[in-house]
């Protein structure tokens, strides 16, 4: 009889986070860890580019490593291109990407979210594509049910989250817009520590203008008790559309106007490139017609929560342990 533990897979993220490219690259891979250390993985992440301070404020437990010895590797960045997949290729057992620009790569297994996109855009012997495999984190499913049982009625409540390095100050600007016309709606401002516009929103807060959560836990209680919302392009996006939560996504970088924009022709969200001349304008138009039209609120949710349900990382990682699997 062998009573010699099995040794569990160990799995590698390999990602960037800064002011610039923001953090939704660290975010979705820790969603993607969790699922896999549910489902059996030793997960760690790479020591790199603004790693250490998402992970220190949001994943504390959540190793780092300068070890790159893994049966799997996990890429996000757009800026890795095939030469940097054909080093790490060597390295480890597996290599998996994470992608949604349709890009090519040499990797053992692709997953590409996005709406629309099918397996048929890669040429990985594996690709995960569609919603079906959006990284959600497990506490929006959980509150899925509830979050869209209380969806209807008038706007009471608004959430604002543009991610957390607020790239060029756009959540300032955003709130700073909406205030003269939110009448007796509250709103609650989601950043990071160190978002530009954390002074002026402090202020605010101080005030009682707004509620202020800097480096929220929380955000799937946030959005289930919201009527509304302002998001960003990327992957919060799937959260929002689990809960079935109303929203303008605002559109902070190149990389999110696609699919943004296709969401919106599906009626699933109100597309808005925050780089457009007149945003403040455009903004407090775009944000009238969210509180005044019922029927569009409705339509949006409906449309956002049948898209996606909350499961994909789970899936993914299924996907990725049988990988880990086949390369053993």
């Amino acid at each position: 009889m062998n009573d010699k533990p099995q040794k569990l897979p160990r799995i590698l993220f390999v990602c960037e986070a800064s002011p610039e490219l923001g953090g939704g690259h660290v975010m979705r891979c820790l969603t993607l860890a969790r699922a896999l250390q549910g489902q059996g993985a030793d997960c760690v992440f790479l020591n790199g580019t603004g790693v250490a301070r998402i992970l220190a404020a949001f994943a504390p437990d959540m190793a780092l490593s300068e070890d790159e010895a893994a049966d799997l590797v996990v890429l996000d960045s757009y800026r890795m291109g095939r030469e940097v997949e054909d080093g790490w290729r060597e390295k480890a057992g597996a290599l998996a990407v994470i992608d949604d620009l349709a890009r090519p790569h040499h990797a053992d297994l692709v997953l590409d979210p996005s709406f629309g996109r099918h397996a048929s855009d890669y040429e990985a012997p594996t690709v995960l594509a569609g919603p079906d495999y959006a990284l959600v984190r497990r506490e929006f499913a959980e509150v899925r049910q509830a979050a869209l049982a209380r969806r209807g009625g008038p706007v009471a409540r608004a959430l604002v989250a543009l991610g957390l390095t607020d790239v060029g100050g756009i959540t300032g600007r955003t709130v700073q817009a909406l205030l003269p016309g939110l009448g007796g709606v509250a709103l609650d401002v989601v950043v990071g520590s160190g978002a530009y516009s954390l002074p002026a929103l402090q202020a605010l807060a101080d005030q009682g203008a707004i509620g202020l959560h800097v480096d929220s836990q929380d955000m799937a209680g946030l959005m289930s008790r919201a009527d509304i919302a302002i998001g960003a392009g990327g992957a919060s996006l799937w959260e929002r559309a689990c809960l079935g939560l109303p929203a303008v996504t605002l559109i902070v970088a190149d990389n999110q106007r696609d699919l943004a924009m296709r969401l919106d022709g599906a009626g699933v969200t109100l597309a808005l490139d925050a780089r457009w001349p007149g945003l403040e304008a455009r903004l407090v138009e775009i944000w009238g017609r969210l509180v005044g039209d019922e029927a569009l609120r409705q339509g949006l949710s409906r449309r956002s929560a049948a898209l996606c349900d909350g499961l994909g990382a789970g899936r993914a990682a299924v996907a990725l342990l049988a990988l880990v699997s086949q390369a053993g």
